[in-house]
């Protein structure tokens, strides 16, 4: 009998038994009269029958009955029952327990859903545990590790500690609308409008020809994460269409998905920690993704090897972790891989150190001396008094300064911080371009560098 683990991501389920991946396929549903598939066969269908595909099921598990009248006799909760189910398939008949590797966004309702479904498959799920845990095997010596992976709909951005050799969930970011599906949709216009430009067939002008870029993007996707250009051909109606493309023109589509993504990691990080941002193999194909995160964030970045997180779950989930009737979700896993040690360096990325912070038509300068942002100033202290009126502002906010050639925002207020709309964690680091804000609806700050000191 055989212990296989599964990691439920919907850009790709996958299923493996230690050595082999039995199942990878993604979170599609083809529904056509009473045929209902999933995976790869439903995507197949996407482009050429976008209104009986569901993609979202697995992001949105419930019962309610799907708004499409056609096929209100479903839920999503039934689209997921159908891919376990045919994911199971796949196990073959000597699996015997099923260990589950689940994102980091999913509720516990949605957690007891999944058990219930799993439940009335017969599915023998012997343990459970949070994705980015189960996919951290190793420690990150003089570092931070925080864990990125990208669903169809969702980034996951999960911060841990580590100690006592054990790995454990501190913090889970979930960011909506930067998945996979939404990276694609920006790469198909920007392959569709050179081949406009270059040979005038436009692959969005019917469905079949749309479904053949659809399918052809991957490729085009490996190609580009080698930098250069990409060559891009596509059979239509007996005729062969060619056209190019810079790689680079392809990571400027997806750049304000990547922007998005950094903008959220870099707020997981306090001022004096190192980075070790460890990515899923998806995040590492993903051509420039890597290099910006790097560049934006700093610190370095690790890639993990295809299925590592079902395998990480399978490896150290060896004990059942049943509570009576119910499974366990683990957050906290032994580590059993060789440590990595982070060379000290730069705590982050030096992407332009801000010297002034502009306020109005008012450039602050930013120096050792901390510059306070609240709604008094005491005496002798520096900063910009704003005003008492505004909800969520303390009386001292936050605070400016450089050190060690950085420029550092400390959050010492109630109410928060936030950085390009993320809220800090205490204290982050700042670059040029940067946008401040306190209070609600609040101040806004901008970060800029200029040769020139104004008032302070």
């Amino acid at each position: 009998m055989t212990r296989v683990a599964a990691h439920l991501n919907d850009a790709a389920i996958t299923l493996l038994d230690g050595q082999r991946i039995l199942y990878r396929e993604p979170g599609f549903a083809f529904l056509d009269g009473e045929r209902l598939t999933t995976g790869t066969e439903a995507f197949a269908h996407a482009r050429m029958h976008p209104r009986h595909i569901q993609h979202r099921y697995w992001r949105e598990l419930v019962t309610t009955p799907l708004p499409d009248r056609r096929f209100a006799h479903l839920s999503n909760a039934d689209l997921v029952s159908r891919q376990l189910e045919q994911m199971w398939a796949a196990a073959g008949p000597q699996a015997s327990e099923l260990v589950l590797a689940v994102p980091g966004y999913m509720s516990a309702e949605h957690l007891a859903l999944l058990l219930g479904v799993a439940a009335e498959l017969s599915l023998p799920v012997a343990g459970m545990a949070d994705a980015a845990v189960a996919a951290t095997r190793r420690e990150y010596l003089n570092a931070v590790p925080v864990h990125v992976d990208m669903g169809l709909h969702a980034a996951t951005l999960t911060r841990l500690v580590q100690n006592g050799g054990q790995v454990q969930l501190e913090r889970v970011e979930v960011i909506d609308d930067c998945g996979v599906y939404a990276l694609y949709d920006a790469w198909t216009s920007a392959v569709a409008e050179v081949f406009v430009q270059q040979s005038r067939f436009d692959p969005l002008y019917d469905a079949e020809s749309e479904q053949k870029l659809a399918d052809a993007l991957p490729d085009w996707l490996a190609q580009a994460a080698r930098g250069g250009v990409v060559h891009l051909a596509l059979e239509h109606r007996g005729m062969r269409h060619e056209a190019e493309i810079e790689a680079l023109a392809l990571i400027g589509a997806a750049a304000p998905h990547y922007q998005r993504l950094a903008s959220h990691l870099r707020a997981l990080y306090r001022a004096e920690e190192r980075p070790a941002i460890q990515v899923t193999d998806r995040i590492a194909r993903l051509p420039g993704l890597a290099d910006m995160l790097k560049a934006r964030v700093g610190g370095e970045v690790f890639g993990l090897e295809p299925g590592a997180t079902a395998r990480g779950a399978l490896a150290r989930c060896r004990e059942s972790v049943r509570q009576g009737d119910a499974v366990a979700l683990k957050r906290r896993l032994p580590l059993d891989q060789a440590t990595v040690e982070v060379a000290p360096g730069e705590v982050t990325a030096r992407a332009g150190v801000p010297t002034h912070v502009l306020f109005g038509n008012t450039a602050f300068e930013i120096g050792e001396r901390p510059l306070l942002l609240g709604s008094r100033r005491g005496d002798g202290e520096r900063g910009i008094v704003l005003g008492g009126d505004m909800p969520g502002v303390s009386r001292r906010h936050c605070a400016f300064r450089r050190v060690n050639g950085q420029c550092v925002l400390e959050d010492m207020s109630r109410y928060g911080t936030f950085l390009n709309g993320h809220r800090i964690d205490g204290s982050t680091v700042l670059q040029v371009g940067d946008t401040v804000r306190v209070g609600s609806p609040g101040y806004e700050f901008r970060l800029i560098t200029t040769d020139e000191s104004h008032g302070t």
